[in-house]
């Protein structure tokens, strides 16, 4: 009765952010409600690091791209598996107690493949959010079912292959993804309510299988009605009974002012004159809006503020049936906990045509500026950059330097092809990255990939109409990753390390001076936080994509991390979840 007794103190009103503060071990997506992904645990250090070895490794038997943070409360850990399947382990030996397998719905179009980011555990229940759009409460101590809600049905006008110019090749390749609504983030719950957010809702058209020498194909933006407004909402715990919904498209005032540059003066090359004369033939775009919500929210629990990233606009790229500003893609937006009122909104990217989603997880510290603290939301950008915005207004704070090298960052597509880094795939995806308030860092896992921006346009002919799209796709430039400690005081970068390989899963920091972060080529490292000196490597025999956690039972700590590869980067898939601690 100890596990279900501590997971139902978990979700009570008033004592959940101390409990999450005070545990041990891993019982949210971010550990807290912060996100800061900082375990308070020590013994497990820089000095002996070295002396780390596998406690236990459980092989779930589902192989494909794996993304999910384990859970870990009262001695138990739960893990999303892909395709929405979930398993309850012991967390000290790794003996499966319980598996709930996921019956999706039939012809449910995914948009982005299987992979699922977690699950969260309050109130003797476990939830997860689907890839059709579901989100779904198990029994805690037995993976039953306890209740199943529709979040979403899938009605969206889906870009179709016919769309696409026959003198183009890509219009004779094979079509894997695009429009189609599902939930990818780990739920949170926060005074009785579970948060989710749905995807898919403006993600483009995506052609040619992955592969392991070009793994990403082409993204490409139809222009036309398609795609629908995303949004988060909350459900009550006990009977999925929904409480509230935030569109991250409003009906009114979604065109916003026509910022020609960022709110801290970048250019971004719009033609605002055009926009405005667009905005007359399409006076409802609001209505296939996109804006998905990829990201856990972090929660201030003194102002009941949650805060949360958008996706990019729909149509995807290509922006003549969208004019304006498409608030509130691309932007951190916080809202009232228990309304879902908008607060206030932070667009990065305002009428975004690169796919700048604000992937990776927002989170919250106290930020020192001249000397003062400032209660302070910071997010890793896919443009490359790191944003600390004030808590309370959404004020801009602080921009850091680049993390990743910047080349034509906002130039626009053209039938040549433009080249420009860093484009869809990254600066920071969706991975997590980690804070330490204590020295002001913020640990940021990057990527470096060129892509190249073509924009197609026919002309009317022949009783058929116009085409006109555009698509991003990488180039055969070298890419890497870029681990970095960013000085949220100065925003320089303290330190890098550069990696064969881009980086995708997210970072994980210890009090005891340590960062653990996965590869695609199965490499599980730990660095020094301080110099970010490679410590420790273990290899896995699936790529390491994801967030790693760490916890401790009868006073001894465990790291553990999902290892089951990532199809979109071409790393090798696998069903692992591997877990270490100190040799004896």
């Amino acid at each position: 009765m100890l596990a279900l007794g501590a997971i139902v103190l978990a979700g009570c009103a008033g004592v959940t952010d101390k409990f999450m503060a005070d545990s041990k071990e891993w019982p949210s997506f971010g550990r807290d409600y912060t996100n800061q992904r900082m375990s308070p645990l020590a013994e497990i250090n820089a000095d002996n690091v070295k002396n780390l070895g596998l406690a236990w490794q459980f092989k779930s038997g589902v192989s494909a791209s794996f993304q999910a943070t384990p859970i870990v409360v009262g001695g138990v850990m739960y893990v999303a598996l892909p395709y929405n399947h979930v398993v309850a382990l012991d967390a000290k030996t790794g003996k499966e107690l319980w598996r709930y397998k996921h019956a999706r719905k039939a012809n449910w179009k995914m948009c982005c493949g299987p992979a699922n980011r977690g699950v969260a555990v309050s109130n003797g229940k476990v939830f997860i959010g689907t890839v059709d759009a579901r989100l779904i409460a198990l029994d805690a101590k037995t993976g039953a079912k306890v209740w199943d809600i529709n979040v979403a049905e899938d009605t969206a006008q889906t870009e179709k292959m016919s769309s696409l110019s026959k003198a183009d090749a890509k219009s004779q390749k094979e079509s894997y993804g695009g429009t189609g609504i599902g939930i990818a983030m780990a739920p949170v719950v926060y005074r009785g309510k579970v948060i989710i957010g749905v995807t898919g809702v403006g993600y483009g058209l995506h052609v040619d299988t992955p592969r392991i020498d070009a793994p990403l194909g082409a993204v490409i933006g139809v222009s036309g009605l398609y795609g629908r407004p995303g949004f988060l909402a909350a459900y009550d715990v006990n009977s999925g009974n929904k409480v509230w919904q935030f569109d991250t498209i409003p009906d009114q005032g979604w065109e916003g002012i026509f910022a020609e540059t960022t709110s801290d003066g970048v250019s971004l090359n719009r033609d605002v004159a055009a926009e405005k004369e667009n905005l007359k033939q399409h006076p409802d775009a609001w209505r296939y809006g996109g804006g998905s919500a990829w990201s856990t929210p972090a929660i201030d629990t003194k102002t009941h503020t949650l805060f949360f990233g958008t996706g990019n606009p729909s149509p995807q790229m290509n922006d003549i049936s969208r004019p304006g500003d498409n608030l509130y893609t691309v932007s951190l937006v916080a809202l009232d906990t228990e309304t879902g009122k908008l607060k206030w909104h932070y667009q990065q990217v305002p009428h975004d045509v690169w796919g700048y989603d604000l992937a990776s997880p927002p989170v919250l510290f106290d930020y020192i500026k001249d000397g003062k603290k400032v209660a302070a939301v910071g997010q890793a950008g896919k443009t490359g950059w790191y944003y600390v915005n004030d808590r309370a207004t959404g004020a801009l704070l602080m921009k850091s330097e680049a993390f990743v090298p910047q080349k034509n960052l906002f130039a626009k597509a053209t039938k040549e092809g433009t080249v420009l880094y860093p484009g869809i795939l990254g600066g920071a995806n969706w991975g997590p990255s980690a804070l330490d308030e204590k020295t002001q860092t913020s640990f940021v896992a990057g990527i470096h990939a060129p892509i190249k921006y073509t924009l197609v346009e026919e002309p009317a002919k022949d009783g058929l109409p116009a085409i006109r799209y555009a698509s991003s796709e990488p180039t055969k430039d070298p890419r890497w990753g870029t681990l970095s400690a960013v000085n949220l005081t100065t925003g320089k970068i303290q330190w890098q390390v550069k990696t064969a390989q881009p980086l995708t899963g997210g970072v994980l920091a210890t009090r005891g001076n340590l960062l653990f972060m996965g590869e695609g080529d199965g490499s599980f490292n730990a660095y020094n936080s301080n110099t970010g000196d490679l410590l420790w490597q273990a290899k896995v025999d699936a790529g390491v994509n994801a967030p790693p956690i760490s916890y401790e039972i009868d006073g001894v700590q465990y790291v553990a991390v999902a290892a089951g590869g990532n199809a979109i980067f071409g790393y090798t898939a696998g069903d692992n979840i591997v877990v270490y601690t100190l040799k004896k």
